[in-house]
């Protein structure tokens, strides 16, 4: 593992997980080893983790002054490993106890922070604290599960004098979303590897001074809780959110305490959508939908919708063009890329309300709306439901609504993970194999200037369709590119040519 030297000669060590960007990791515990933290549900994906192991934790040294396990004498290990690491400003993630330790630092040094994710993290940095009692109130949604009954008569055996180790060991089950076979291993490992000595030092008298702290905080900070956690309560991480000048607040649902063992694609998507500077995100009825922007904000708006299993970066070398005159707004359906999952709320029509969603929820009304394959067939369901709302219509492959024969037979999933949520296949397959007979009726009802774009012999989708489909949409324009199901990637030249004739 790698090392430095930090402010008072003591050697820390740290681990790097992951490609992208340096994300700081400070672990909770406290004074745990941070390989409990492991790949933080998938994160690694999105960015390179440097994982800091705190003094005295995992392979870093025992400092010769035992005082420094406390929480404000390790700002400055937090320094020294931004300047061995040759950062100028980072991004910074605490969870639990460590997130003290992350708004300490962005207190002291907010010139060096970038951004600030707080994880199910306790406040006492900001003067948030939670009583014993509320904890326990907060405890009672685990009364149905089959394990509470012996965990709740452990927990009150403890007093003011059960050592913090044996606290925290009962009280395990509490910090997870599902107390299975992995949270059990994960606790398991996790209490061993924590510091015990050290941690009652952690908090000791003089590491807090609230008002101080909240006086030079300047970073945006996404505060993520989890619904199920005791401590911190969402209400608590709002109460601490509140504290900040810029912050977001995220309640995982169904989590407990460590979030990325609870729903791991759920909290990895949260935070990498934070820590993206190009993507954005706006709730429609209930979904956060996340997107990417690009362009002057005073140019004329065009969104740009992917087909099933893509996402908004399917787009980048089209949005990149189409950046230098318009301000082009690249969406994450439900259930893809950064967007929310919505398991048994995937379809053509969910689709569609959530593309008229979008436009009117940013005031984008009268917007070109450029759209692949499914994401095509949801918008001219749009234009054709509320004409007054899309200006001009570009379809690139878009299904149209006859019942396929033979029908499509039920697709196994690939192994791996996925980029969007599996459920979407069959949800959507069932309504091309049966689709809505109105979904081909009122074409005619279609407005909006439309361009349908076909790829020719080598698509799957029956060229013959798209003809038909040009047909009644009055005064649509059909042109083929022959390049297959994805014109827009595989002749990206080509699609940009036809789309600027037509008027973007």
């Amino acid at each position: 593992m790698p090392t430095f030297t930090t402010y008072d000669g003591t050697e820390l060590a740290y681990r790097t997980r992951g490609e992208g960007e340096p994300l700081v990791c400070l672990a909770g515990g406290p004074m745990r080893d941070a390989a409990y933290l492991g790949d933080l549900g998938g994160l690694t994906a999105h960015r390179t983790l440097v994982l800091l192991d705190a003094r005295g934790t995992g392979a870093s040294a025992e400092p010769a002054d035992p005082g420094t396990y406390r929480c404000d004498r390790q700002v400055g290990d937090v320094e020294a490993l931004r300047a061995h690491l040759g950062l100028d400003r980072m991004d910074l993630l605490g969870h639990s106890a460590g997130g003290n330790l992350a708004t300490l630092y962005a207190a002291a040094h907010p010139g060096r922070i970038r951004s600030l994710v707080l994880v199910t993290s306790a406040a006492r940095a900001l003067g948030v604290t939670s009583t014993d009692e509320e904890w326990d109130a907060a405890a009672e949604v685990f009364a149905d599960r089959p394990w509470y009954p012996e965990a709740r008569v452990a927990l009150d055996a403890t007093g003011p004098d059960t050592p913090l180790s044996r606290v925290c060991e009962v009280a395990a089950p509490f910090a997870y979303g599902r107390w299975d076979e992995a949270a059990r291993e994960h606790a398991a490992t996790s209490h061993r590897r924590t510091r015990w000595e050290a941690a009652g030092a952690y908090h000791g008298e003089g590491a807090y001074d609230p008002a101080a702290t909240r006086r030079a905080l300047a970073a945006p900070v996404l505060v993520l809780a989890g619904e199920h956690d005791p401590g911190p309560t969402p209400a608590k991480a709002a109460e601490a959110a509140a504290l900040f000048p810029s912050a977001e607040l995220a309640v995982q649902p169904g989590a407990g305490h460590h979030p990325w063992m609870d729903d791991p694609d759920a909290f990895a998507r949260t935070v990498a959508t934070f820590l993206d500077p190009a993507v954005r995100t706006v709730t429609v009825d209930g979904v956060r939908l996340a997107h990417r922007v690009t362009g002057p904000e005073d140019a004329p708006p065009v969104v740009l919708v992917h087909g099933r299993g893509e996402n908004s970066t399917t787009w980048a070398e089209v949005a990149a063009d189409l950046a230098a005159d318009h301000r082009v707004y690249a969406l994450d359906l439900r259930g893809h890329g950064f967007s929310d999952r919505r398991p048994g709320g995937y379809g053509f029509d969910a689709f569609r309300d959530e593309i008229g969603g979008f436009l009117k929820a940013l005031g984008l009304t009268g917007a070109t709306v450029v759209a692949h394959s499914m994401g095509a067939a949801a918008a001219y369901l749009l234009a054709r439901d509320e004409p007054g709302l899309v200006g001009r219509l570009v379809l690139e492959e878009p299904p149209v609504f006859f019942p396929l024969d033979p029908p499509r037979p039920a697709a196994e999933r690939p192994e791996g993970p996925l980029g969007f949520d599996w459920e979407i296949v069959p949800a959507t397959d069932a309504q091309l194999n049966d689709p809505d007979p109105d979904w081909r009726d009122r074409l005619a009802s279609i407005t909006a200037p439309t361009l349908i774009l076909a790829g020719g012999p080598t698509s799957h989708v029956p060229q013959d369709r798209l003809s038909w489909l040009a047909a009644r949409i009055p005064g649509a324009r059909l042109a083929t590119i022959d390049a297959g199901h994805l014109v827009h990637t595989a002749r990206p030249d080509e699609f940009l040519s036809l789309v600027r004739e037509f008027g973007l």
